[in-house]
């Protein structure tokens, strides 16, 4: 069996902030020898994409029956199969709709279509994850590959979350100061935002392009970003965009749908019987975001951490198979979110319905 490394309480609160934006079960190691245990033969050196050979290194035999399993290798690529499906499509048809049915770019159009975007690009990268775990966890498509597909992912969640935190702060000020709020809320700040989401979300993860991700596992094959070294690049970089790109958005996007449910379900009745659907669709917006953040992203971080804390006291580690569960939540976040376009944009509201009774209307006529 290979040799345990010692692992201090800092550095296991740190794998865990690591793990918070992981994707998939895979990408952490579950059991406890494999964190980063792997045997590291002593002529060998760290893996890189430009050697033509690559050492094997050794895993323990839960590692290797857990990467080879039916639940990574079947049940997991099944779900992406099904979430690429629905998602392709919705995320498509919303990016079309907000770049060319929408000619008036309200800041609430602006923000969706970019989320739109991120969620489309997420889902075109579901193939690779798919191929990869449909191939008993073997990957054939390089280490530049690997490294691409781990940074745009990290990209995609980072992106996700802050886009979702604006629309929040753009719904707050619309209904808190619908008046004030109108020379704050324009297109061109909107789309100045956006520009620097995406600016800080590629600083956050273009490191990644510059750590080793493959290593070629005795008895598995050529791992993607499920056994890493231990270094403290991970440390440092993760435990500073996890208060970024994690916590600070979560804080700031609760708060700021609790205020907007607040402020409208204690209206004065005079104002709330004149816009009462209005209102509704609000609540329901607010409610859609918050499902997303408390169905999709909590669970998968809440039994994260439940799962670090185990491993350092030494209990079980049976929740692994809940945490999968979880991470197939998360995932389902990409074709959750057209609801969020859905009530989050009149605009959307109005060419998705215009485009559902023209198509009756043909329909009726044919028959």
């Amino acid at each position: 069996m290979a040799p345990f490394v010692d692992l201090s309480p800092i550095v296991v609160i740190n794998l865990f902030i690591a793990c918070l934006f992981t994707g998939e079960l895979i990408e952490l190691i579950v059991i406890y020898e494999e964190f980063i245990p792997f045997k590291q033969p002593s002529n060998s050196t760290i893996l890189n994409c430009n050697k033509t050979t690559q050492d094997s290194y050794n895993i323990s035999e839960k590692s290797v029956n857990f990467l080879k399993g039916l639940l990574v290798t079947r049940i997991m690529p099944s779900l992406y199969i099904i979430i690429l499906l629905i998602s392709l499509p919705l995320n498509a048809l919303a990016l079309v709709t907000f770049t060319c049915r929408i000619r008036e770019k309200k800041p609430a159009v602006i923000y969706m279509s970019h989320l739109a975007c991120v969620d489309l690009l997420f889902t075109l990268l579901l193939p690779l994850k798919i191929h990869y775990q449909l191939n008993a966890s073997d990957w054939v498509f390089g280490e530049a590959a690997c490294r691409l597909l781990t940074a745009a992912y990290y990209c995609y969640m980072y992106c996700s979350i802050l886009l979702m935190m604006c629309t929040s702060l753009d719904r707050l000020l619309a209904v808190a100061f619908p008046i004030a709020s109108l020379t704050w809320r324009s297109a061109r700040k909107a789309t100045c935002i956006c520009v620097l989401v995406w600016l800080l979300t590629l600083a956050g993860t273009v490191p990644l392009l510059s750590i080793t991700q493959t290593f070629k596992i005795k008895d598995v094959g050529i791992t993607c970003h499920d056994v890493l070294y231990q270094k403290e690049l991970y440390v440092y970089l993760f435990s500073i965009l996890s208060c970024i790109y994690f916590f600070l958005p979560l804080v700031v996007t609760l708060v700021s749908y609790s205020t907007i449910i607040y402020v409208l379900t204690n209206k004065p009745d005079h104002l709330a019987t004149s816009s009462s659907g209005m209102e509704r669709r609000a609540v329901i917006m607010a409610i859609a975001v918050l499902s997303v953040f408390v169905m999709c992203f909590a669970p998968t971080n809440g039994i994260l951490f439940y799962h670090c804390v185990s491993l350092v006291t030494g209990g079980s580690t049976e929740e692994g198979k809940y945490y999968v569960i979880a991470v197939c939540l998360g995932s389902a976040s990409v074709f959750l979110d057209p609801l969020l376009y859905y009530y989050g944009s009149s605009q959307c509201r109005e060419k998705i319905i215009s485009l559902i009774c023209c198509e009756c209307t043909q329909a009726h006529i044919q028959v």
